[in-house]
């Protein structure tokens, strides 16, 4: 069996699985021998699910639209990711670009 994106052998190993950075625990995967790339079967996929839910991982990335206050850009914060990550009314945080993304960590 080969990757669907190199095509390069895949083996079967136990892999970590991280969201967001947070282990969710090694569970048994093919992972591909040139690229990297890790394919887990259903149930496994199920089962990482369940870890992400009971951390309340699962669905915390959100589409947000950019405004516009003055000559400012402005990006809302969802509450639940603000939970997430113990940011508040009044933090002080740095914004710095990484090519074309952002990164806002607290100062």
């Amino acid at each position: 069996m080969n990757c669907i994106f190199c095509k390069g052998p895949l083996i079967k190993k136990e892999q970590e699985y991280k969201e967001y950075g947070i282990a969710l625990g090694r569970f048994p995967a093919l992972v591909c021998q040139q690229c990297g790339e890790s394919f887990f079967e259903e149930e496994v996929a199920k089962d990482i699910q369940q870890q992400s839910k009971a951390r309340g991982l699962f669905g915390l990335s959100k589409k947000v639209k950019v405004g516009k206050i003055g000559d400012s850009l402005m990006i809302r914060i969802p509450k639940d990711i603000a939970k997430f990550i113990k940011l508040k009314e009044g933090k002080e945080v740095r914004i710095s670009p990484l090519g074309e993304k952002l990164i806002i960590e607290e100062k």
